[in-house]
């Protein structure tokens, strides 16, 4: 007859470790878990009577981590319909878990041999729920960027390569003098905001043109104060989507903004982001993380231009470029 020692001694694991996994009594990690499985197959183990019957199935569920607060809700709900559909292709079940305080329901979800791992959307406190998912072994992916370096596999939408993107187009127009229209500090995350910046100051260096930075919220009337302070800016890179509306007609006008948001409502050639495919990187990704992998620790998911009538020439001075969040209030992006 087939004991636990005989398990442990297979799997390379104290007898304890078989005994927790058995019974569920302790978490442990993947990995351990894989083998020792395998080990109980090999062999033909039957638990005795009294211990928890053991789930042989392979994990059929991916874990989604939100905060209840400071998202962007129309927004987070492309990106959660996204994950759905691309964790159904892997044949696998959506569970979506709310960031309560006190952690008990991640502590619940990642007690259970059916979750495979974790998509943690960033937050003031995603810090803390990935602390605890290490600590019990499990896998990972933080949406986001504030764990990058760290250690934790993140994925997050290419606001830099965005900005510079804006810049290269309107350059490749012939617009030797571009302006950058910052967000209101309240209205967007200060992360996504500073990076689509540094990506837009590092292409006019690049191209050798004229990069002006100019932060919305000191001023009653922007683009006015803009257009006069600097008179030969012939195109306007905006990071907040309701600007662009006033941007004058002899301004050149490009718009960075989700993929949705983009396609049914706006008139301007657009740099655009998609949360669909941001979701389903953060799948793949974590589905190759949970296998074994060992994936890059930042992935990017880079911006595509879509050209509409908006951009000229700086003859005519007739283009803008807009930029919508893809999140609100606190996350650091």
């Amino acid at each position: 007859m087939v004991t636990i020692a005989d398990v442990a001694r297979h799997a390379g694991v104290a007898p304890s470790t078989v005994f927790y996994v058995v019974t569920g009594k302790r978490p442990i990690s993947a990995e351990t878990r894989v083998r020792v499985r395998d080990s109980i197959v090999e062999l033909g183990y039957r638990p005795p009577a009294g211990l928890r019957s053991l789930r042989l199935d392979p994990p059929d569920v991916m874990a989604l981590v939100l905060p209840l607060r400071d998202v962007h809700l129309p927004v987070v709900a492309r990106l959660v319909t996204s994950i759905a559909v691309a964790a159904r292709e892997h044949e696998l079940d959506l569970l979506l878990v709310t960031a309560d305080r006190d952690l008990a329901g991640l502590r619940r979800a990642a007690g259970s041999d059916r979750v495979g791992g974790f998509l943690v959307l960033d937050s003031e406190d995603a810090g803390e729920r990935l602390r605890l998912l290490g600590e019990v072994g499990r896998s990972a992916v933080l949406i986001g960027q504030s764990g990058a370096g760290n250690g934790v596999t993140c994925v997050d939408l290419d606001f830099e390569a965005a900005g510079a993107r804006c810049v290269d187009h309107l350059a490749d127009l012939g617009h030797r003098s571009i302006g950058f229209l910052n967000a209101p500090a309240a209205g967007h995350s200060s992360g996504v905001a500073r990076r689509t910046l540094a990506g837009f100051t590092a292409a006019a260096m690049r191209r050798g043109v004229v990069g002006t930075a100019l932060g919305r919220e000191s001023l009653v009337h922007p683009t006015t104060a803009l257009l006069c302070a600097h008179p030969a800016v012939t195109a306007l890179v905006v990071h907040d989507d309701s600007a662009a509306e006033q941007v004058p007609r002899d301004i050149a006008v490009v718009a960075i903004r989700p993929d949705e948001a983009a396609g049914q409502t706006s008139p301007f050639t657009s740099v655009q982001l998609s949360e669909s495919d941001l979701g389903r990187r953060a799948v793949d990704l974590l589905v190759a993380l949970a296998g074994g992998a060992v994936p890059p620790s930042l992935t990017l998911v880079p911006p595509h231009l879509v050209q509409r009538e908006s951009c000229s020439l700086p003859g005519r001075r007739t283009a803008v470029v807009s930029t919508a969040r893809f999140g609100g209030g606190r996350h650091d992006r």
